[in-house]
């Protein structure tokens, strides 16, 4: 099953709306085949290892990341290729929760295949967390990062935020980039830094992820702006600006969407099929998510230094919690640490949510050598 796993992260960047599945052909200790998943409308990971496998599929057990399908979908059901293919045994990890795929397990029970399920499962709904999320809340995962101070700055009362965190951890959030779907900022962080908002120095699949601004009065035009190059598909949401910088903008190939409530932002990237979103700033936009509770997940780099400042930007800005008790927690939080800086994140639990309840006792410190949470991403950790 782990190697499994390690198939099924072929498709980060690839496979969304679909989910991450990655399956090999086992007989005797002997891997005969292997598939995974890359793209909609593609075979399935089952059908591209049982062709990889060929005839020696026959008797053979089947590993696969997630229950095969049962319904038919833009491709026939799984289920019938493995029973076709004379597959004496099935071991998949994450149950589909999906109502017209699910069922193939009992399916192929109901055939005569010995079916074992939940193997590896929580590291199988870790790799396809945003997509099960997804089906169960309609909207995105939505992952906050932000490299802060001591103090939980996230620039200089100047404005000046290049760099407060180590090359380690920059190096870091680009596989982590790599692995989203879009990568969000405010109006405010694109008008003081001009982000590139793209992964760089790592190997993606496919295209970049989409570049997203959030801004209620939209941006005076930039044009020499990251966001008008061709390095990744760019959008501005706005609700007012001038129409002369909205014109600008759009001859510059940036796509312009109207919002009026900052959930419909989110509503309208996961009706695309955009499952996993990472936030990178600014305070006020982390400050209006939190009020919102539509930040699922925090990865914090901390770095060992004290900004100061009334004027310094935060982490959270504008109105926040009025009692200790109505504050959102971080759940289970892992930390390691990258270069001098502290690396930290965990699942965000809102008071009177179910994932509250979960208490924890603090951060744990991942083992030398640990396999990062993200890059890998939702494999491990968190």
């Amino acid at each position: 099953m782990r190697a499994a796993l390690r198939l099924a992260r072929n498709g980060i960047g690839t496979t969304h709306p679909n989910p991450r599945v990655g399956a090999v052909v086992v007989r005797d200790g002997v891997l005969l085949g292997r598939g995974w998943h890359v793209r909609p409308g593609g075979p399935h990971a089952e059908v591209a290892a049982l062709a990889d496998a060929g005839e020696g599929a026959r008797g053979a057990t089947l590993y696969v990341t997630l229950e095969p399908c049962a319904g038919h979908g833009r491709t026939p059901p799984c289920c019938h290729a493995i029973l076709a293919a004379g597959i004496r045994r099935v071991v998949y990890g994450s149950t589909d929760p999906n109502p017209r795929m699910a069922g193939g397990g009992a399916w192929l029970a109901d055939h005569g295949i010995a079916v074992t399920g939940g193997v590896l499962a929580e590291a199988c709904d870790r790799l396809n967390r945003p997509f099960l999320h997804g089906l169960r809340r309609q909207r995105p995962w939505i992952l906050a990062k932000a490299a802060v101070s001591l103090d939980g700055k996230l620039a200089t009362e100047t404005g000046e935020a290049r760099w407060i965190s180590s090359e380690e951890s920059r190096r870091h959030l680009h596989r982590i980039r790599a692995e989203m779907d879009a990568i969000v900022v405010g109006g405010g962080t694109l008008c003081a830094d001009d982000p590139r908002l793209t992964p760089r120095g790592v190997r993606r699949r496919g295209a970049n992820p989409l570049r997203v601004v959030i801004a209620r009065r939209l941006p005076p035009f930039m044009a020499t702006a990251h966001l008008c190059d061709d390095a990744a598909p760019s959008r501005i949401y706005w609700q007012s600006g001038r129409q002369e910088d909205a014109a600008r903008w759009r001859e510059s190939g940036v796509e312009l969407v109207a919002f009026r409530r900052l959930e419909e932002v989110f509503d309208h990237l996961y009706r695309e099929g955009r499952l996993a979103v990472m936030v990178e700033g600014g305070g006020r936009l982390f400050g209006a998510l939190f009020r919102a509770r539509l930040v699922d997940e925090l990865l914090l780099y901390q770095a060992p230094l004290l900004l100061g400042g009334e004027r310094a930007v935060g982490l959270w800005m504008g109105d926040g919690v009025d009692r200790v008790g109505q504050a959102p927690r971080l759940i289970d939080p892992v930390r390691r640490r990258l270069g001098c800086d502290q690396w930290i994140r965990g699942l965000i639990g809102y008071p009177g949510s179910e994932r509250s309840s979960r208490r924890n006792g603090g951060p744990r410190t991942e083992a030398k050598g640990a396999q990062p949470v993200h890059g890998g991403s939702f494999v491990a950790g968190s």
